[in-house]
């Protein structure tokens, strides 16, 4: 693992940041679908790429970065650099671990709610290049991942509490569900959460930055999208789809339950390739058919839990019992369901016995083989 140093000053980023457009138009219109000659369906994506997808079936999510030195899911943003601190990283540990436990791809969070970076950002100073070991984690993710056959994947937050730019996010939010109504610019629905333009500038040049860099991924993760509006969601989809058309783009919806009256997809995280089924097995069977806006769609299902009860490491936290664990993994394989198990590195840096055990207790359950 090699440090780095940063090679553009933080007034310049500004200045880029001010120069980009604004981004968030309400008046966006969808382009029309790909013809897909698999369906009578309207994705970008023809059904045949998104069952590739689906082929992978089991990955491990990796919730790694301030959280994990606070103990706090959800933190302000406000916490020093240092902070952060691993006193073993091990990043090729996580990717040999998530192969030995019979897994196909990995999805790493680059940014979560702290703001913190895992890769050296130019268009920030809370990064990792904070810490004395200057490591780069998405770029030894990314080049673990190719090494050991793993298909790598990133998750950046659009929650962010660190670089708000004017928005109101979530935590300080009087009205959450609000962000689901379609206001107008001037008048946003009362205490709901929102991300100004300028945050919206800063996380396009972050995501170009992400895959310019790390490119090709499996799939980009965009976890809380419900705060970033119809327009803003439309434009970064179609920015992200047209630099890397067979890369999958996944809107995290975010319900507990899914039913199809009762997601509000449309108004949460649309568009989007993938459905996501947070913490909880899909209902049988899965219909991977929706329609959306009065087009019918395949939206092939991941869902997303972790392997105890937390999403970054806690030391107390237990991992699920081995019964429940299989269950939930058999749900997802008999409704083609992709299964993606939250697996969080601890303070050392490093995945601990503690999970590695009952993974591979899953594994023999489930008679995984490990893929070269």
């Amino acid at each position: 693992m090699v440090g780095f140093s940063k090679n553009i000053t933080s007034k310049l980023r500004i200045v880029l940041l001010l120069c980009l457009p604004l981004f968030a138009c309400k008046d966006m219109v969808a382009p029309k679908g790909k013809e897909n000659p698999d369906a009578v369906t309207q994705q970008r994506l023809p059904e045949s790429k998104l069952r590739e997808w689906q082929a992978l079936k089991y990955g491990m999510f990796i919730h790694f970065g301030m959280s994990t030195f606070l103990g706090e899911e959800l933190p302000d943003g406000q916490a020093p650099l240092d902070t952060y601190a691993p006193t073993n990283l091990d990043v090729s540990q996580w990717v040999r671990v998530a192969k030995e436990a019979g897994m196909t791809y990995a999805v790493l969070t680059a940014k979560h709610v702290a703001g913190h970076c895992l890769w050296p950002s130019d268009y920030t100073d809370y990064d990792v290049s904070g810490n004395k070991t200057a490591v780069d984690v998405v770029g030894e993710f990314v080049k673990e991942c190719r090494k050991q056959g793993i298909r790598p994947g990133l998750y950046y937050c659009a929650w962010d509490n660190h670089h708000t730019f004017g928005s109101l996010m979530p935590g300080k939010s009087e009205n959450y569900n609000g962000a689901m109504v379609t206001p107008t610019e001037m008048e946003p629905a009362k205490g709901a959460p929102y991300t100004s333009h300028l945050y919206q500038n800063f996380m396009t040049a972050q995501i170009d930055e992400l895959l310019e860099r790390y490119s090709p991924l499996v799939e980009f993760w965009i976890d809380i999208p419900i705060i970033l509006g119809d327009g803003y969601r439309q434009f970064i989809y179609d920015r992200i789809s047209k630099k890397y058309p067979d890369m999958l783009i996944v809107m995290n919806h975010g319900k507990k339950k899914v039913g199809k009256d009762l997601v509000f997809l449309d108004k949460k995280a649309w568009p989007t390739d993938v459905l996501t089924l947070e913490r909880f097995s899909p209902e049988k069977p899965y219909d991977p058919v929706w329609e959306i806006k009065n087009q019918q769609y395949y939206l092939p299902a991941e869902s997303n839990m972790p392997i105890g009860n937390e999403w970054f490491w806690e030391i107390d936290d237990e991992a699920k019992p081995i019964d429940e664990l299989t269950s939930k993994f058999q749900d997802c394989l008999d409704n083609d369901v992709n299964f993606l198990l939250n697996v969080p590195p601890d303070q050392s840096g490093q995945i601990p016995q503690k999970w590695i055990i009952p993974l591979m207790e899953l594994k023999q359950k489930m008679n995984l083989q490990i893929q070269n």
